[in-house]
């Protein structure tokens, strides 16, 4: 799968209780985000905001092959499938026939934590990992998979399983914009981790299941790459990191006054050394999942907020 880069465009509806106004999602707006699921793809060979368009191959239309049976090999058969210990044993050549996986699971990890409740472009990177959400179901009801969903609110996951029906997705669409809204109230956890959710990814899903990991990994603990690993290994895995302009390039110089808990904090940007070691900060961040993704053979996306609504 592939996701095109969109160009900036505002929904048309300005109704209140139609728009979050980037602070949180509603179900409209996951609705809305059909017109463009089809005019984007997935592919681990692009990221997220690339402008580039062309013929990718998706991995919703490259489909898994499951073994079937052992046959005589007959003329025309690959012979790439040809299976070399049965032909040594019965001194014939015999092949291997699979057959193509119909609806195939696809399932999101969202997360909406109250650590997503940032952004300085439009909207939180909580509303921006919705929409992406959002476009990979439209895309399923496409190519006839089944979507399903886990969210996190920081707290406890919530496991919605996959099916392959318009209803479905509608009922997890009402779920996502619920969240996105109640998490506004929520405390941010110094634990908060995504590896109780993807460990329960691991142990829901089946075999050969594709995962789109949708959060701005803002705590990428041992736990959470070992929880990873173990559920690449039953899975396709998809890292898709969400972040913000501001975590590319540090403010302009001045003063600023920041909350951490309950207290406010005041800190200078003015000096050099603060802006290179802001700069550094947030690549060596990016470039750890990146590594980490490479490593173990699973795909890197990356959207930056504000830029999920272009066409």
């Amino acid at each position: 799968m592939k996701i095109k880069h969109l160009t900036d465009k505002l929904f048309k509806t300005d109704t209140p209780n139609k728009k979050g106004n980037g602070l949180f999602v509603t179900t409209e707006e996951l609705i809305a985000q059909r017109r463009y699921a089809y005019q984007w793809s997935l592919s681990p060979e692009r990221h997220l905001t690339s402008q580039q368009a062309g013929d990718v191959k998706s991995v919703f239309k490259g489909r898994g092959m499951e073994f079937e049976e052992i046959r005589a090999y007959a003329y025309g058969d690959d012979v790439r499938d040809i299976d070399w210990r049965v032909t040594a044993r019965k001194q014939l050549p015999y092949t291997k026939l699979y057959a193509e996986e119909k609806d195939r699971e696809v399932y999101v990890l969202l997360d909406l934590s109250p650590q997503m409740l940032f952004g300085t472009k439009k909207e939180l990177k909580s509303v921006t990992a919705a929409k992406i959400a959002a476009r990979i179901g439209w895309e399923c009801l496409q190519t006839k998979d089944r979507f399903g969903c886990l969210i996190f609110d920081g707290k406890e996951p919530i496991l919605l399983k996959a099916q392959n029906s318009q209803a479905n997705m509608m009922f997890i669409f009402k779920k996502i914009a619920s969240y996105s809204k109640k998490i506004l109230t929520s405390t941010i956890l110094p634990e908060s981790s995504l590896t109780k959710a993807v460990r329960l990814m691991q142990q829901a899903i089946k075999h050969r299941a594709i995962v789109f990991v949708i959060s701005d990994f803002n705590v990428f603990s041992d736990d959470l790459q070992k929880a990873l690993i173990l559920l690449g290994k039953k899975a396709d895995v998809s890292c898709v990191n969400v972040f913000d302009c501001l975590e590319l390039n540090p403010p302009i110089a001045g003063e600023y006054m920041v909350q951490q808990g309950h207290k406010n904090l005041v800190f200078s940007s003015d000096s050099t050394v603060f802006q290179t070691e802001y700069t550094r900060y947030f690549i060596e961040k990016h470039q750890k999942l990146k590594n980490f993704c490479r490593q173990f053979h699973q795909h890197y996306f990356e959207q930056m907020t504000g830029f999920c609504d272009k066409i």
